[in-house]
This record gives structure tokens, C-alpha cells and sequence, in this order.
């Protein structure tokens, strides 16, 4: 796959790039394999594939799966069979409905078969490195005792047409989806019959044989490991043992007033017994991975926030067995991610976010001395270990390229690209690191995306705040790409203000409860240091954002008159509003105290808005709910600095997507999304008349062409 040069010129071109995700390491190192999405040939949505990719980078990847739905969460199996999840309909299946199924690839060579399908499909596979041991993640009806229950009460639910849903607990969504009535549990695949019955028709037939044989797989059954345990907030993470004998799962604990903490539980997966290993009063904790020897695992574990305090997450060896804690690397100011154990169990390997990039970390068991292990200007996801330990795979990317699979040399610390299924595209300019002083002392930095030719004057300049707040921009992002509007002529500036992970935790607690101060000043102290620049022209800027990044939009609106444009999506408006109408709002009430959100809403300012904004949002968005896109978008034309005419005309635009969520994930939306960005920071920041709008928006003839 051979990425066009003019990738970022044109937007069909820019939708159709491939794009990886993910690895999956055999236990004898000998495959690698990731996960490759492309456009589907009506261009609405991507389809994912697994690919292989050599490990010694001397063969050319190739493609391993081939379907209109798509295959993911790749997973080998200690004898090297590989699991996956598909929805793609079996072969000689009549289902007009196909649902997310449990797929194998034989290790010894065969097309993949379904193993495994059952109402409500599955979500995950999770397998163990040394054993016979598999579990899925999947979901059940709350009524249901067993399968043959869950079967027959979806099969009920769907006859009868409902689709309601009774709660009892909070939340009841989660960013883009509603919660229930099957909630997400864990269970253990066995081999043999189902000991409770039979079920009907297809759902409990055999997997069909293999080409060319007529063996057929034995047949599979689900045990509940986490039958009984709190409705976990999103789909439950379990870390299995290398020898497959036990499990650890982090499991959410409702508390009063509708909060939640979590707790880390042991699962025998033999015996189905449980043993809370850690379970605190307000913190939380993420199970991670567990030593080679089975006796210890490296954990996460940090307080609840408070109105006063940030997360601050510490790493931590545990006991396996009794849930002893030993701090481990607590001098390190960084939150990090736990990856793997080396062989030896002496070390482990973990990424964190650090100073606009995300490196491999190696950290001492036994002194918390901390090394890092790369030293490129890029962010590592997905790393898998190889058995002997002196090599990692994964995935790496930056604002220079994509996401690719690579080889890492952990003794030297050499990175190679191995051939993958996708070629890095060509990109229309150059990355540079800027930095400068904040008012009070801090160093603020970033990246700025710059076009590749020169301009007379100056470049017009784009700052784009990042989301989260709790983030860093330093990975390559599809939905938010700085080379599209590069290649416009625009330098983008990417900076990291206060609030932004990888530069201590006081840099985070500077912005804490404080949304409008000092990311604000960050913000424009690194703009001022940037717009100084020769090649930058000062007197055209604007600035956007999403999620949290649309908030600072906002709030900037609100606070100067310098900036051309806003362009606002996903954005967070009236404080009180959103406060209690958010998915997760217990999350986000730690924070934001009546005070803090008195002090810190952006909507408190609407007078003073004078700039032309864009407001953006999609209808299913459940984080930033649609009510503050259309409250800011009334407020904007009836009470701003620059409302709308007498006639009712307005500079303002609001692009609205009513089958979109927090996130613009159609490719068809997404084009409109930056075609629509475009037109309006071309209109009010280069001066330009206003380009014609997309076709499908509805608001101009088709051109006819000869």
C-alpha cells in the first residue's frame, strides 16, 4: 500500500491512508502481528484486517484476514493459535444479523473459523503466555444465570422490540455509548460440552471443519469468572499469569453519592475463588503485568483527586499471593504505564509521557532506578517483549509519521522500522520544537508544524489546544491532524500548557481547579514566543480546540480579541451545566466544586466575545453533551460582542452532526469537518471569500462539468 503524495492536498486522499494499530507477539517470538484499518469502498466507514509482519524485517508483511466487517484484538495462544474477534458471518451460516465472534488461526496453517458465538457477542480475548488458558470478555444479560438464560432473555428483548433500560446505579452511558442491560464480565473458554445445557438452534453449533479435513474443534464453553462482582464502568482489562493459573482484574466499587473507586482482585481461573489482593478507601488502582515466576505484579495505584489535588498515579510491586505493596520508582516524576517483565524478573519496561514524546522506560525491581531506553522524538504504544528479553517490538509514532510497527534493540537501544503493510506519506512541511517562559517561571513547550516553502510576510498561524486536559500532544492523531491545514499554507503550533502529562506533576497541579489561569497563560505566552517569529505572520492567527482544547477555545474567546477566528468542537460552555450532565460526572465533580466552576466558565464571558467562532458538535457526544454546543451556539447569537444581525445573520458557523459523538469517526463526516475548518479560517483569517462548501452539506448545486 503505496500512500499518495498529495495525501494532505486532498481530502479523499488523506481519508483513504491506512492506518495501524496495535501488535500481538507469539510466545516463541517468531510472528508479530498488527492491525491495519482501511476505507470500505462506499468511503463511510473503515474496516480492520490483520496483517503479519516479520520480526526480523528480511520478508514483506502480509495480509492474514479478509472481511467487509473487519477483524481485531489479535491474541496468541501458547501453542501459537491465534485468536481474534470478527462480526463477519461464518462460513454456511444463515444469521442475517452476524454478531462479534470468537475466531482462530491454526498455528499449523488453515483459514480462520469461528470457535466460539453466542448472543451479544464478544468484546476481548485475552490468552496466557505459557498455558492453555483463554478468556474473553463479553456480555450478559443481569437476569441470566448461565448462557443458555442469556440467550433466551436477548432473544426475548430482541422478538419484543425493546430497547429500554432499567438502572439502578450510576452512570448509566459512557462517551459514546449507552450502558446496559448486558453488562461487560469475564469468563473462561473451556473445551468439552457446556455442563448446564445445551442451547438452541445455531448458538451452540461446532465449529466447522477445517479445509480439507474433517476434524472439527472441540466444542467451547463460557465459564462467569466475574459472576456477582460490581457492574464495571467499561469493558473489564484482565491480566493473566504467564502460567495461566490465575488472573488480576481491577473492578469498579460504587460509593455514596454516585462516586466510584476501584478495587484489584486475584481470580483463581481453576477453581473460580477470589481474593481481594487491594482494596482502599479512595484510590484506584490498574492491575498490570505479572512476573514471569507468577509471585509478584507491578500495579497502579494513586489517590482519588480532590478540588486541591491532581491525580497522581505511582507505580507499586505487589504481592501476588498476600497483596504486600513495595513502592517502586517513586523519585521518577512521571505517570507511567507498567509494559512487561524481563525474564529475569529483575527489571520491567514502561512508557510515559515525557517532554512532548512518549519513550520506553526500564525500570530496577530492586533500586527504582530508572533508564530510558529510547531517545526518538516519538510516542510508543502496543510494546510486547520477546522471550529472551533483548528485544521489543511495537508501535511508534510521532507528528513526523504514523503509526508503524518497530524493532527495539533494548541493549542498545537501535530502532529499525520493519516492512510493513503501509508506507509513511510524504508530508507538506517540517516540525520544529518551540519553547518558551510562562509568567510565573514554568517552561511551556511544543511542536510547530511549518509549510515547506517560504512565505513573503509570514505564514498565518493556527494555535490548536489538545484535549483531556491530563495529555500531551505528542503522538501522531488521524482526527486531529496539523498537516491538513499545513498544507493550506497555515503553521500549526502544538503546545503542552499547564494541566499537560510529561512534565511533573507540579506542571499538572499548576492548572488544577484553575482551567482558566495558567493553561490560559501558557497558552498565550508560548502564542506571543511563536508569533515573534520572521516566518510567522502575527497579524493573522486563530485558535481551536476539542473537548477540553474547545473549553480553552472558548475561554480564550472570551478573554482577547487577538485571534482572526475560534474554532470550537466537542467544547465544554456553562460549567454548571455540564458538571452534572457529563458521563462520568462523579469523575469530573472532584474537581470542579461550585467555585471552581463559577470561576472558571467560559459562558460568564459571552459579552466580551468578539471573534467569529465556529461551534461544532455531534448529537451522541455523551462526554461534552450536546447541550453545551447548542446553549454556547444561542448564547453566541443572542448575548456575544457580535451577535447576530437584525435580519438574523451571524459571522458564527455551527457545523452539527447528529450521528456523531464525542469523536468524528465517519471518513464522509470527517472531510466535511475540514472542508467546512477550512472555509471558515480561509474567510476570516486569510481575508479570502468564502470557498464553496461541500456538495453534501446541501448548500450549493453540483458543478456541471462537461
Amino acid at each position: 500500500m503505496t500512500a499518495p503524495v498529495s495525501a494532505f492536498h486532498d481530502l479523499d486522499h488523506y481519508v483513504a491512508l491506512p492506518r495501524v494499530s496495535g501488535s500481538a507477539l507469539s510466545p516463541d517470538g517468531s510472528r508479530l502481528v498488527t492491525t491495519v484499518a482501511t476505507l470500505n469502498r462506499k468511503g463511510t466507514a473503515y474496516a480492520t484486517a490483520l496483517w503479519e509482519v516479520d520480526p526480523s524485517g528480511s520478508q514483506p508483511a502480509h495480509r492474514l484476514t479478509r472481511s467487509t466487517k473487519g477483524e481485531a484484538g489479535a491474541a496468541f495462544a501458547a501453542n501459537g493459535d491465534l485468536y481474534f474477534s470478527s462480526s463477519r458471518p461464518a462460513p454456511d451460516s444463515d444469521d442475517d444479523e452476524p454478531r462479534s465472534a470468537l475466531w482462530l488461526i491454526p498455528a499449523r496453517g488453515g483459514e480462520a473459523r469461528v470457535v466460539l458465538s453466542r448472543p451479544g457477542g464478544i468484546a476481548g480475548v485475552v490468552t496466557a503466555r505459557e498455558a492453555d488458558r483463554v478468556l474473553v470478555v463479553a456480555g450478559r444479560l443481569p437476569g441470566a444465570q448461565d448462557e443458555k438464560q442469556h440467550a433466551a432473555l436477548s432473544k426475548a428483548r430482541k422478538e419484543g422490540g425493546v430497547d429500554a433500560i432499567l438502572h439502578s446505579g450510576y452512570p448509566v452511558r459512557f462517551w459514546d455509548h449507552d450502558l446496559g442491560p448486558e453488562t461487560p464480565q469475564v469468563f473462561a473458554v473451556e473445551h468439552g460440552a457446556d455442563p448446564v445445557a445445551d442451547l438452541d438452534d445455531h448458538e451452540a453449533e461446532a465449529a466447522p471443519p477445517l479445509p480439507g479435513t474433517t476434524d472439527r474443534s472441540p466444542e467451547l464453553w463460557l465459564r462467569h469468572l466475574t459472576k456477582d462482582l460490581p457492574t464495571p464502568l467499561h469493558e473489564p482489562a484482565p491480566v493473566v499469569s504467564p502460567d495461566g493459573t490465575f488472573a488480576l482484574l481491577a473492578i469498579d466499587i460504587p460509593q455514596a453519592r454516585a462516586d466510584r473507586r476501584s478495587a484489584l482482585v486475584r481470580l483463581d481461573l481453576a477453581t473460580d475463588e477470589r481474593h481481594t489482593l487491594l482494596d482502599r478507601d479512595a484510590t484506584d488502582v490498574e492491575a498490570g503485568p505479572i512476573s514471569p515466576d507468577g509471585t509478584r505484579a507491578v500495579i497502579t495505584l494513586g489517590p482519588i483527586s480532590s478540588p486541591t489535588t491532581a491525580p497522581n498515579p505511582q507505580l507499586f510491586v505487589i504481592d501476588t499471593t498476600t497483596g504486600e505493596l513495595t513502592p517502586l520508582a517513586h523519585g521518577w516524576d512521571r505517570w507511567a504505564q507498567p509494559v512487561a517483565w524481563a525474564p529475569d524478573g529483575k527489571s520491567i519496561l514502561a512508557l510515559a509521557d515525557s517532554d512532548g514524546r512518549r519513550p520506553v522506560f526500564r525500570i530496577e525491581v530492586a533500586s527504582g532506578e530508572v533508564t530510558q531506553v529510547t531517545h526518538d522524538d516519538a510516542a510508543w504504544s502496543d510494546l510486547v517483549l520477546a522471550p529472551d528479553g533483548t528485544t521489543a517490538y511495537g508501535v511508534r509514532s510521532s507528528y513526523l509519521f504514523p503509526p508503524e510497527v518497530v524493532r527495539l534493540d533494548l541493549t542498545t537501544g537501535e530502532v529499525d522500522t520493519l516492512p510493513g503493510p503501509v508506507e509513511r506519506p510524504q508530508l507538506p512541511g517540517t516540525l520544529e520544537e518551540v519553547e518558551t517562559t510562562a509568567p510565573d517561571g514554568s517552561r511551556v513547550r511544543g511542536w510547530l508544524a511549518l509549510p515547506a516553502d517560504r512565505r513573503d510576510g509570514g505564514h498565518p498561524l493556527l494555535l490548536w489546544i489538545h484535549g483531556g486536559p491530563l495529555g500531551s500532544w505528542n503522538a501522531w492523531s488521524w482526527r486531529w491532524n496539523p498537516w491538513l491545514l499545513v498544507s493550506q499554507g497555515y503553521a500549526v503550533l502544538l503546545p503542552d500548557p499547564a494541566l499537560s502529562t510529561g512534565y511533573g506533576q507540579d506542571f499538572i497541579q499548576r492548572g488544577w481547579g484553575a482551567w482558566g489561569a495558567a493553561p490560559y497563560t501558557d497558552l498565550m505566552a508560548i502564542t506571543d514566543a511563536v508569533e515573534a517569529r520572521e516566518d510567522i505572520d502575527a497579524t493573522r492567527t486563530a485558535a481551536m480546540g476539542g473537548s477540553f482544547g474547545g473549553y480553552m477555545a472558548n475561554w480564550v474567546a472570551g478573554h482577547t480579541d487577538r485571534f482572526k477566528a475560534i474554532v470550537t468542537h466537542a467544547s465544554l460552555w456553562a460549567l454548571d451545566g455540564f458538571g452534572p450532565t457529563t458521563d462520568a460526572a462523579y469523575y469530573w465533580q472532584r474537581e470542579m466544586t461550585s467555585e471552581m466552576g463559577e470561576a472558571n466558565s467560559p459562558h460568564h464571558f459571552v459579552e466580551d466575545i468578539v471573534t467569529p467562532m465556529l461551534v461544532i458538535h455531534g448529537d451522541r457526544d455523551y462526554r461534552v453533551p450536546i447541550g453545551e454546543g447548542l446553549r454556547l451556539w444561542y448564547e453566541l447569537l443572542s448575548r456575544s460582542g457580535l451577535p447576530a444581525a437584525a435580519d438574523g445573520s451571524t459571522v458564527h458557523r455551527f457545523l452539527y452532526f447528529p450521528k456523531e459523538n464525542h469523536w468524528i469517526l465517519a471518513p464522509q463526516h470527517a472531510k466535511v469537518w475540514y472542508a467546512v475548518v477550512e472555509g471558515f479560517l480561509a474567510e476570516h483569517v486569510r481575508g479570502e471569500e468564502a470557498p464553496e462548501l461541500p456538495q453534501e452539506l446541501g448548500l450549493s448545486v453540483p458543478t456541471q462539468t462537461e
